[in-house]
């Protein structure tokens, strides 16, 4: 679920980036790339939480599974 809201998170987000590719290079303009950064660094660091997480789990839930054996 949490890879799913990231997910649509990116891409909204990257079609406001491709929406304004012109060579205007106003502070407007860097603050807009500043942003879309900051949130793309953020949906990648949320998938890779989110794909930690399921490791952690999935090591846990085998763990449980030797014990019970």
């Amino acid at each position: 679920m949490t890879r799913t809201i990231a997910l649509v998170l990116l891409l909204g987000l990257g079609g406001f980036s491709l929406a304004a590719c012109d060579d205007n290079d106003g502070p407007a303009e860097n603050a807009g790339e500043a942003i879309d950064n900051a949130a793309e660094n953020t949906g990648e660091a949320i998938n890779d939480a989110a794909e930690n997480t399921g490791e952690v789990v999935e090591d846990a839930g085998e763990n449980m599974q030797d014990k019970a054996n």
